[in-house]
Order: C-alpha cells, then structure tokens, then sequence
C-alpha cells in the first residue's frame, strides 16, 4: 500500500488567490479521484501572514486597505479587485469585496492550528475563506471566530480558551519561519512530497498531472525489485 502524496499548502485567510487555488487543487484532486489507480494525497495547511501589520479592525474598505498598503491609485485597485473577482467566479466562488472586514489574520491561524488538533483542520479553512470573501463575516476578533468554530463542530470554551491564551501562537509562528526556509514569499505556495513547489493559483492540470506523475513513480518503486 503506497503512503499518500503530502501537499502542504502556504496560504493567507485574506488572500484571494489562496481560495482560488483551494478550489483548483480540489477540482484536480476530483479529476484524478476517477482514476482506476486513485492517487491517496494528505493535505495540510500552514500559516502565512500577507500583512501582519493590519488592525483588527480597519477602518475602510479593502480599496482603501490596498491603495494605502500598495500605494496603487484607486483605480487601479478596482480593476484588479474586479479581476480578482472574475477568476473567483471561473472557480466557482463569489466574492464580495464590497462587504470584505479587512482585518489581521494571526488569531484566524491560530484556529486554523486548534482545528487541525480537532481533526477539522479543512472544515475551518473552508468556513473562514467563505465567511471571509463571499459573506462579509470578520475573521480577525475572537468571539466571530468562536462563532465560526462552533458552526464547523468545535467546542466554543475550548476555542475561546485556547484563542484567549494564544496556545497555538508558537505553531503559527513555526510555519512562518518554514515558509522563510523554503524560500516562499507569496501565496498560496504549495509543496508536494516535500520536494516539489507549485506557487500561485494554477489551473487544476496543473495538480492532475504532479499527482499523477508521482503516483505513478511510487507504483514503479513499489513493483522494483528491493535492494538487498
């Protein structure tokens, strides 16, 4: 029995493109899903920090968020947010900048840690990225997070405490610094085996054919003749 393909994946509650590229590896991982010999693949998120320096609670829009921290004129910033948009849509997501709480994302990550301790690591990605982009719902204060956890199946005293408490600080804190060792300095960054990276929001063959490709190779292993 071949051991799953490892993708652990860098990425951002307050980054477009991370929900984007979310959906494109899981419409890749439903093409090859089909396949007579299935790629097994065990996903893990990990915490990266876009704009640490955020406040809680800003004040603006994500035009003004932008056009202050890009220095880019307004614009310009709405033409990309309005492409953002597009390419969300093509994947299936509706995103509605103008409801979007800009907030910091530290306390998102951290729950994003006490999920994965729960088993539910990828429920509470999906369930902040949604309420985030597509539902206008604040990530960044604890009791909408506690909210937030609750609905995914979490324990609310057992977040609160642990989010009250920064428990999983130290681990969002070790992703960050795996991410400098490997080099990333955007996302969503995504490293297969832990030897292979894809970078950026690539379409879903981008996945199939990695997948496929080393799935095919481990079977090629596994039917050699051990070394003795």
């Amino acid at each position: 029995m071949s051991e799953p393909i490892t993708i652990d994946i860098w990425s951002d509650i307050a980054c477009p493109w991370c929900y984007i590229g979310k959906r494109n590896l899981e419409a890749g991982l439903a093409a090859v899903a089909s396949d007579e010999d299935a790629p097994k693949v065990d996903i893990t998120f990990h915490s990266f920090e876009l704009s640490p320096d955020t406040p809680v609670d800003f004040d603006g829009d994500e035009i003004d968020f932008l056009a202050g921290h890009k220095g880019m004129p307004r614009e310009q910033v709405a033409q990309m947010l309005d492409n953002v948009t597009n390419v969300a849509r093509n994947a299936g997501l509706e995103y509605r900048f103008d409801l979007l709480k800009h907030t910091n994302t530290v306390k998102a990550h951290e729950l994003l840690h006490h999920a994965k301790a729960q088993g539910l690591q990828h429920e509470m990605e999906e369930r902040l990225m949604s309420a985030y982009f597509t539902e206008g719902k604040h990530v960044g204060r604890i009791d909408d997070l506690v909210e937030l956890a609750a609905e995914v199946g979490m324990d609310a005293d057992a977040t609160r405490d642990a989010l009250n408490n920064d428990r999983y600080l130290p681990a969002v804190r070790q992703d960050q610094a795996q991410a400098r060792a490997y080099g990333i300095q955007g996302v969503p960054f995504f490293v297969v085996d832990g030897q292979y990276g894809i970078s950026g929001a690539q379409p879903p063959e981008a996945f199939t054919n990695v997948l496929r490709d080393l799935w095919a190779k481990r079977g090629e292993s596994e039917e050699s003749p051990a070394a003795v």
